[in-house]
């Protein structure tokens, strides 16, 4: 018998797509990404308990800077259009 654990991750964004692509250049082949209106879902499945932990862990961390950058990004070009 084999285990599969599965859960999605929706977080709500200003920049979903830019927050998306971002992320999705780090995503294992077990993870999916993608925008959704003003979230992001990403799917993660795996069937080790410790290795999807380590993969959300990981994408929890991923998602904060990918979040400050599109924050930063759209500031950036914000401003040169003064």
């Amino acid at each position: 018998m084999s285990l599969l654990i599965s859960g999605e991750i929706r977080t709500s964004h200003k920049f979903p797509e830019c927050v998306a692509e971002a992320l999705s250049a780090d995503n294992l082949l077990s993870m999916r990404t993608v925008p959704d209106g003003v979230y992001v879902r990403t799917t993660a499945e795996g069937n080790k308990l410790r290795s999807v932990t380590a993969s959300v862990d990981d994408y929890l961390m991923n998602l904060s800077v990918a979040e400050d950058i599109c924050n930063c990004v759209s500031f950036v070009k914000g401003s040169s259009r003064k």
